[in-house]
């Protein structure tokens, strides 16, 4: 059995066992972006909590926290 390690192997572009690609950054919000969601529609960001969950108040009314990996800004 071969010890490298696994980083140093080449992948042919056919391959379907390629790695995953890498997840997309989340956008940069601040408090009153326009955003939108995908279930919730068109809010605006009241909040930011550790750089990863909003507080938004969607046009519906309500008051949410949401992930921002799912709200793209307007």
């Amino acid at each position: 059995m071969s010890t490298r390690a696994s980083a140093t192997r080449r992948h042919l572009p056919t391959s379907p066992f390629q790695p995953a690609p890498p997840q997309p950054q989340a956008e940069e919000f601040v408090p009153d972006d326009r955003v939108t969601h995908d279930r919730y529609g068109m809010g605006t960001v009241l909040s930011i909590e550790a750089g990863q969950w909003a507080t938004v108040r969607f046009s519906s009314g309500q008051v949410l926290s949401v992930a921002t990996i799912k709200l793209s800004k307007l």
